[in-house]
């Protein structure tokens, strides 16, 4: 297997990686946010445990997909693009690049 295969299947994992994380989101986010969130929703948090460990899922989910897709779905891409590779805001500026 040459290295473009390898960078092609880790690519694929990685994708269905992302997938499953924004079902797990899109289910927090859709039981979080059917809610009416206010001041007085945010001001409850200390009372509320379900509403805070909601909130709290949500974020973790939120950054964990985020990091999945900068650190590790982006560069694959570029490498299989024969890009090269930088910081987050370095790829997202050649991702950006590469749509036009």
């Amino acid at each position: 297997m040459n290295q473009m295969q390898i960078e092609s299947l880790r690519f694929i994992k990685l994708l269905n990686v992302v997938y499953k994380e924004g079902l797990h989101l899109g289910k927090t986010n859709q039981g979080l946010f059917e809610k009416s969130i206010d001041i007085e929703w945010g001001n409850q948090l200390d009372t509320n445990v379900a509403a805070a460990e909601q909130l709290d899922a949500f974020a973790a989910r939120y950054s964990r997909m985020q990091d999945t897709l900068g650190d590790k779905l982006i560069p694959s891409l570029l490498r299989m693009l024969a890009e090269n590779t930088g910081s987050n805001l370095d790829n997202l500026y050649r991702i950006e690049k590469l749509k036009n």
